[in-house]
């Protein structure tokens, strides 16, 4: 019985990071409520994990209607409660402020930070002590990124968010925590641009930034929610920023903007 079995409820789970985590979690024997836009794409997730372990739901996680209506659905599966709650949805447009419509900075803000806030407030009747909010923050949250001004301030709120959170649930036994990922190999950085000869992928290997295995992420999911750190970073990257950042910022601005190039031909394709 799905009541039984612990359980995540996961956005952004046709594809990535949300897929990658869901496949991991469910080879944990979790149960898992798949959430996204892309409802192809939840079936094709769904298709991958075992016969009777998870459930689908349409979200647009700038709806707050639709939070409320797939959590409620997905909590008939689970008894009521919800174990884990893993923010992922979110996208990335680049390029300098003054280049980027007011769409694409509109949408950013709502999907990657009002998203976040409308899941958290939503999901929160169904936690209980022991449970944990697990938010996908960026190695972007960690330092600002030139050319990615508006996904590293939205990586950044979610940052903060998820420390506020920490401090605020610690009364009453629930965990906030963060994913900071650098680059992983998705479909997001997996396409030839329009011009190019090279993926995304193949673009920032060539410009010196590193790009991780999709297969990274779900351990490291694993190891945010059982364990005591409030940001988990993921990779090499991630890693190295965060060390660079607290204790040679003037280098790695420097050092960033000399990378400018070759991932604004990413995030513009």
């Amino acid at each position: 019985m799905a009541e039984s079995r612990k359980n995540i409820f996961i956005t952004g789970a046709a594809s990535g990071l949300g897929r990658e985590v869901a496949r991991y979690f469910a080879g944990k024997g979790w149960f898992i409520g798949l959430a996204d836009i892309n409802d192809a794409g939840l079936t094709e997730t769904a298709a991958m994990l075992p016969s009777g372990q998870s459930s689908q739901h349409h979200l647009d996680v700038t709806n707050r209607e639709q939070w409320a209506s797939a959590l409620a659905d997905f909590v008939t599966h689970t008894g009521g409660t919800v174990d884990v709650l893993f923010n992922n949805a979110g996208v990335g447009n680049g390029g300098p402020i003054h280049e980027m419509t007011d769409e694409d900075i509109d949408r950013q803000i709502a999907i990657n930070f009002r998203g976040v806030v409308s899941g958290i407030r939503a999901v929160f009747p169904y936690l209980r002590r022991g449970s944990c909010v697990l938010n996908t923050s960026s190695a972007a949250g960690i330092y600002g990124v030139g050319n990615l001004s508006i996904y590293s301030a939205t990586k950044f709120a979610v940052r903060a968010l998820t420390e506020s959170h920490d401090i605020e649930w610690r009364a009453l036994g629930i965990k906030s925590r963060s994913l900071m990922p650098g680059f992983i190999d998705t479909n997001i950085i997996g396409a030839v641009a329009e011009g190019s000869n090279m993926t995304g992928k193949e673009r920032l290997e060539a410009a010196g930034i590193p790009v991780s295995p999709v297969e990274i992420i779900g351990p490291a999911a694993w190891q945010a929610v059982h364990g005591n750190k409030v940001h988990t970073t993921v990779n090499k990257m991630a890693k190295q920023l965060a060390f660079a950042a607290r204790w040679f910022p003037g280098r790695l601005r420097n050092q960033s903007a000399g990378l400018l190039e070759g991932l604004d031909d990413v995030v513009k394709n």
